[in-house]
């Protein structure tokens, strides 16, 4: 299943869709078809205000279906070398597992404290679908 752009014009669309067909081998639909991603070429780092303290969640349980969820989706980034565990942390935020229209779950963390503590961009994202 392609989604385009609400707003793309139909000829474009058009034209797209077959071409995203055709090579859709090539492109990283997930986060396990990008395993090893070179730090070098792609590594998130925050930009957090020194004199803003950390914000430790405490830790939440978890039903057993919703803790496999979890689970399951940590060790796909963790294998996908997405994330890293780490022995020491400033932030701590828990999951949030909610459950989609398709009965599927998502995995969500909770970072308003954490956005709360980043500056402000002047150059905004536009509005994207």
């Amino acid at each position: 299943m392609v989604r385009n752009g609400r707003h793309m014009e139909n000829d474009l669309k058009e034209k797209v869709i077959p071409v995203i067909r055709q090579y859709h081998d090539v492109f990283a639909w997930g986060p396990e078809d990008m395993p090893g991603l070179d730090t070098k070429m792609a590594k998130h780092c925050l930009n957090v205000q020194p004199e803003v303290e950390p914000v430790k969640h405490k830790k939440r349980t978890f039903a057993a279906k919703r803790q496999k969820v979890i689970e399951a989706e940590v060790e796909k980034l963790l294998e996908a070398k997405f994330i890293e565990e780490i022995e020491y942390f400033d932030w701590l935020a828990n999951e949030v597992v909610i459950k989609k229209s398709n009965g599927k779950w998502k995995i969500c963390v909770d970072y308003t404290d954490l956005n709360k503590a980043c500056p402000k961009d002047n150059y905004l994202l536009p509005s994207i679908d």
